[in-house]
């Protein structure tokens, strides 16, 4: 360890909600910690997303910390910066920002068995170390932007959706909206009667579901504020909605017929040209890919400005881009919504575990798993929030990571109890519980859907979403279970 490298007893990476979430557990705890953030302020994915349209595509009531209720929400599906107000909000509450590094970009760590610390680096070198070692990074925050030969050598202005470029003005000027997912569908009607021109590249088609989103009235949140069970009442009736989803998904799927008869009916009230109601059906089961919702985004693609092309982009030139079919289609802005690295983001950061084994390396040749997604047999005191197949498609990921949070405050604890160094699950534990894991999610509509989604790997295994509902992931995480694991002295070498 170098004099100037930092010590505390926890690290969390990132200061989304699964950072600030960590953090005020921890502090309620007792445990020291410090949280590592890329940029120059808390929020994650809520402070980058800042495109027109950009808001949540769940309930805010439900889109939420359990023990940080908001009453006063202005909109059911609130928008991003009231979203990222609350997450600022939180964490003064809390007092966390004083356990905050900002402009810290975590690059590479490593276990040291001597010690039994993790030693954590920046990308400008300087160097951390812990007991405990918690990824709050999520998978939503590396963009994905597509390889296409000759992008370099476009001469107007391109940005990703998640890194909007504010000083563009696109008033007046040809725009490309690259992709039709949960991004887009929020740009397009956003932008669409200001540019002069709007082509959107749509690969495949999305399932959009109807959805208004008018503002809460005064005296609704009125009651919200002061009236006790009201909205817990509100939480609790969104939260079984959303479960009655997941059901559906993962366990009969042929109930997705009902909602697939909702999208038809949202694309024929406002598309009448048959051959683009064509273009924009889809032709897999609704949910294989994120069910998206919106009353607005047809009304955008519908406009006369709007173009919307399915022939695949075979190059890029100075002046925009040329189609399969060789037509040309000039363009002055491109905005990339084409989503995240998100099987692949692990790449990003080097972590070696016990005896320098390479976590990226291993997961690179059996696939990215974790046990109950938090953590990695081989990788002492390592936890992950939203890790490998914690991800949902139909209800909040908060809830997912509170799970998660209270779950590694017992590991730590468990640690403490019994005066161990470290922890880290058997193998067997881990590889039972993706079996199971696995077996589930070849009977959901993630697996059986007809499509290809980014939940899968290059392998083509789903590595993203948890395989049932969100009580089950709930049940199966609320005790800690020492006997999943193997507890490390000091100097012991990790038994997997």
């Amino acid at each position: 360890m170098s004099t100037d490298a930092v010590s505390t007893r926890a690290l969390i990476i990132g200061s989304g909600f699964s950072g600030l979430g960590m953090g005020i557990a921890l502090k309620k705890q007792g445990v020291d910690f410090l949280i590592l953030e890329k940029a120059d302020e808390i929020g994650g994915t809520w402070r980058d997303n800042t495109y027109p349209g950009c808001a949540c595509d769940i309930p805010s009531h439900m889109y939420s910390f359990s023990f940080e209720p908001k009453a006063d929400w202005t909109h059911m599906w609130s928008f991003q910066p009231e979203i990222f107000d609350y997450l600022k909000g939180v964490a003064d509450k809390h007092g966390l920002r004083r356990h905050i590094r900002f402009g810290a970009h975590v690059d590479r760590a490593h276990w040291d068995e001597a010690e039994s610390r993790w030693h954590v680096f920046d990308a400008t070198g300087q160097e951390y170390v812990a007991q405990f070692l918690i990824s709050g990074a999520g998978g939503l925050h590396i963009p994905s932007i597509p390889e296409i030969p000759g992008r370099d050598q476009f001469g107007g202005v391109a940005f990703h959706s998640a890194q909007w470029n504010h000083e563009v003005d696109i008033r007046g000027k040809r725009v490309a909206v690259i992709g039709t997912g949960a991004s887009a569908i929020q740009i397009v009607p956003a932008i669409v009667d200001d540019v002069a021109e709007l082509q959107l590249y749509q690969r495949t088609p999305a399932w959009v579901m109807p959805r208004p989103n008018n503002a809460f009235p005064q005296w609704m949140r009125t009651v919200f504020t002061r009236v006790p069970g009201v909205r817990a009442l509100l939480r609790a009736g969104i939260y079984w909605i959303h479960e009655g989803v997941g059901f559906a998904m993962t366990q009969q799927p042929r109930l997705l017929k009902i909602g697939e008869l909702m999208g038809k009916w949202n694309i024929n009230r406002s598309i009448k040209d048959p051959e683009l109601r064509r273009k924009l059906t889809p032709d897999y089961r609704a949910g294989c890919k994120r069910i998206l919702n919106s009353d607005t985004y047809y009304r955008g693609i519908a406009n006369p400005k709007t173009t919307v092309v399915t022939e695949r982009i075979e190059r890029m030139t100075p002046g925009g881009f040329v189609t399969a079919d060789g037509a040309e289609h000039p363009v002055d802005v491109v905005i990339w919504a084409t989503g995240f690295h998100v099987t692949d983001s692990y790449t990003y950061v080097d972590i070696k575990g016990a005896d320098g084994e390479d976590l990226v390396d291993r997961w690179n040749a059996e696939g990215m798993a974790a046990h109950r997604g938090i953590t990695v047999a081989g990788m002492p005191n390592l936890f992950f929030l939203l890790g490998p197949n914690t991800a949902l498609g139909h209800n909040s990921v908060v809830f997912m990571i509170e799970s998660q949070i209270r779950y590694v405050a017992q590991a730590i604890a468990a640690v403490d109890q019994a005066g161990a160094a470290a922890l880290a699950p058997t193998r067997r534990a881990q590889d039972e519980y993706n079996a199971d894991l696995q077996r589930h999610l070849a009977g959901t509509v993630f697996s059986t859907g007809g499509c290809h989604s980014w939940y899968m790997d290059a392998h083509g295994v789903n590595r993203t979403l948890w395989s049932g509902m969100t009580w089950q992931y709930w049940l199966a995480t609320r005790s800690f279970k020492p006997s999943e694991y193997s507890f490390i002295r000091q100097r012991e070498s990790v038994r997997s």
